[in-house]
């Protein structure tokens, strides 16, 4: 016997199957219940048949041309159709249709309410538009009497015995129902407002720049990076051109600042790799490479340039907040780190991030955990809205990391430098969050490839776009009607681009989850590692999973464009974000404090400790005084001559009072 289980017992279905058809055996009594199921069950077959294998629309001929005698009459030409429930419309000779009437017919049963002006009365434009409309009707015909049966309540009179398909003609208003199904919608759907999907992608984007570097540098402190050939012709070029630009009066305009400020992130990146070699590297190198004899002029012409830079409109030259984020941290972190003649040995961190080229500075770090903060609330927010979801263990994934909280913004040129600690946790956070986006990205582009079935709410079938003037129809027009297409309606819209669709979902569904892998540390010598190339340019997007979503969100030409999902953006009032910038100060100056406490409770034990040394030595010098009672806890015999010391009588009773010696006694005091 079966029990119900929820979802199912050993893979059976809970629900009652949509289709039953009756079985028959010799010796059955067959009722009118048999063959209408029976009737049902083939019918309905049919009507599934039609409208999932290939959906609505005219399938041939119902065209709709001027009737010769003028009017407000058009004709309908033989066709076939299928409305959106699967039901054949077929007209089988020319029918006359009164527009006029219907349009009567409209308003009579709208109570009134038209599309445009009356009949007898032009619009505006001249006219108004209908749509006429094919619909699907049946008839109960050829009625009989029924015999006599012994059902306690029989019908009376006759019933009905045939049903007859057939149809009519109405108007609507022209705005009819497009049941075709673009792919695009339904990624639409899972990405939500495309501005703030795209800044999500664009944050993550810059933040891909910076992930393994940030390991890098937070694993090998204390390791030079390789200076190798390719550094050393980046030094070279960047050299020779700031020479030739760096100077001149005035901030640069913003082409200038854009190329400048190229040349400096690479010219300091080949000096910041020069200077975590220790001086016998530095040496070595010099030999290896002469052009690095210049490295003083480098240091020189660096800093000519980010004094120019500094009054630059980094925000004209780059109108996108990020890549204006990281050329700022570029003058900044130079003037701070390179440009001194030594550099700046007490910022490790610091100088190996911009040996990279990926500069990391005080600013830069606040955007990178604001930046952190917005892609996992994203991420959340579309997940919480996902109704298709196939990555079951993505939103866990996702709210399980830990994004470092919200700092204020530092002031302008801040040089605050950075801990391991920090570093490793936004490196940590940003590769986690990469790889949830990426996953969510493929879920949704993948789930993109299985059609909905469609959702029938109007089953008529447009037949032709009707323009009246006055009474009379002038214009008809039914090239943009739906017509039924290989595949259905699904997929009529995917065939241009169904094939390469396939073939990038074999290279990108179905894989196992994606993991983000460290960059390996050798075990000795330097650390090979890529200069961050195009981290100021335009982040163009590649990749099989790229190609993908611009397949599905690009309407190729005559394709039904996406449709957008409208939903209410919430803003956070200023008064919540007011306070949650007080609650980032209040957190940063709590950890000033805590980090205060911490040093002054290591000086006063080291000054305890100090004391203690002190004591003992002091102790160990002078001489012990003779009215001091001996230090031993112990009964010991009597001590010598001149250094006694009078004891207590009895150990319960509380000590006596001390009094000076013979020896000690001023003149005049009595014992």
């Amino acid at each position: 016997m079966r029990t119900d289980c929820g979802c199912g017992c050993g893979g059976d279905a809970t629900r009652t199957s949509a289709f039953v058809r009756p079985r028959f055996f010799a010796g059955q009594l067959l009722t009118e219940d048999d063959l209408s199921l029976l009737v049902e069950y083939t019918t309905a077959k049919a009507r599934l048949h039609n409208r999932s294998l290939y959906g609505p629309g005219v399938i041939c001929g119902l065209g709709v041309t001027c009737d010769p005698c003028g009017g407000g009459t058009v004709a309908v030409h033989p066709g076939h159709a299928l409305d959106c429930a699967g039901n054949d419309i077929v007209v089988p000779c020319t029918e006359r249709v009164d527009i006029t009437a219907l349009v009567r017919e409209r308003r009579i049963s709208a109570l009134g309410v038209d599309c445009g002006e009356n009949c007898d009365n032009d619009g505006d434009d001249g006219g108004r538009r209908y749509g006429l409309y094919a619909r699907y009707r049946e008839l109960p015909v050829e009625p009989v009497a029924p015999y006599a049966t012994e059902e306690p309540c029989p019908a009376p009179g006759c019933v009905p015995s045939r049903i007859q398909e057939g149809y009519q003609f109405v108007v609507k208003c022209d705005d009819f129902e497009d049941h075709r199904h673009n792919p695009g919608t339904r990624l639409l759907m899972a990405l939500g407002d495309l501005a703030r999907a795209d800044q999500a992608r664009t944050r993550d984007r810059r933040l891909g720049f910076y992930t393994d570097a940030l390991t890098v540098a937070s694993l090998g402190t204390g390791r030079a990076f390789r200076f190798d050939a390719a550094d050393a012709q980046r030094y070279a070029t960047a050299l020779a051109w700031l020479r030739e630009n760096a100077g001149g009066e005035g901030p640069p305009a913003p082409p200038t600042a854009r190329e400048m400020t190229e040349h400096v992130r690479a010219l300091a990146a080949a000096v910041a790799r020069y200077d975590t070699y220790d001086a016998a590297g530095q040496a070595q190198l010099a030999r290896d490479y002469p052009d690095l004899a210049t490295v003083r002029e480098a240091r020189s012409t660096l800093g000519t340039a980010c004094g120019r830079l500094g009054g630059a409109d980094l925000e004209a030259a780059w109108p996108d907040p990020p890549r204006a984020g990281i050329a700022r941290a570029v003058v900044t972190e130079t003037a701070a780190r390179v440009v001194p003649e030594r550099g700046d040995p007490d910022a490790p961190l610091e100088v190996r991030m911009l040996a990279q080229g990926t500069p990391l500075g005080h600013a830069l770090r606040v955007e990178f955990r604001a930046d952190l903060g917005l892609i996992r609330e994203w991420l959340l927010c579309r997940l919480d809205q996902a109704t298709d979801q196939a990555d079951c263990a993505l939103r866990q994934d996702t709210a399980a990391v830990d994004v470092p909280p919200l700092l204020p913004s530092p002031p302008p040129d801040s040089t605050e430098k950075a801990t391991i600690a920090e570093v490793q946790q936004i490196a940590e956070a940003a590769a986690a969050l990469g790889t949830a986006l990426r996953r969510f990205l493929t879920d949704a582009a993948c789930a993109t490839l299985n059609p909905p079935c469609g959702d029938c709410t109007d089953t008529d079938v447009l037949l032709a776009h009707l323009e009246l003037d006055g009474c009379d129809v002038v214009r008809v027009c039914s090239a943009t009607r739906e017509q039924v297409l290989p595949g259905g309606s699904a997929y009529g819209e995917w065939l241009p681009k169904l094939y390469r669709l396939r073939e990038l979902a074999e290279r990108v569904c179905c894989r196992p989850v994606p993991r983000y892998q460290k960059p390996t540390m050798p075990s000795e010598g330097p650390v090979a590692r890529p200069y961050a190339d195009g981290l100021l340019g335009d982040w163009p997007r590649t990749g099989d999973l790229e190609e993908m979503l611009s397949l599905l969100l690009t309407p190729a030409p005559g394709e039904t464009p996406p449709k957008a999902l409208h939903e209410q953006v919430y803003t956070t009032p200023s008064e919540v974000t007011d306070s949650m910038q007080e609650l980032a100060r209040l957190r940063t100056r709590v950890a000033d404090l805590t980090a205060a406490v911490e040093g002054l409770r290591a000086q006063l034990g080291s000054a305890q400790t100090q004391v203690s040394h002190l004591e003992e030595r002091v102790s160990s010098r002078a001489p012990e005084p003779s009215g001091e009672p001996a230090p031993e806890p112990d009964p010991t015999p009597d001590p010598p001559p001149g250094q006694g010391a009078e004891q207590p009588a009895e150990p319960a009773k509380p000590p006596a009072k001390r009094t000076r010696s013979s020896r000690t006694r001023k003149p005049g005091e009595t014992p």
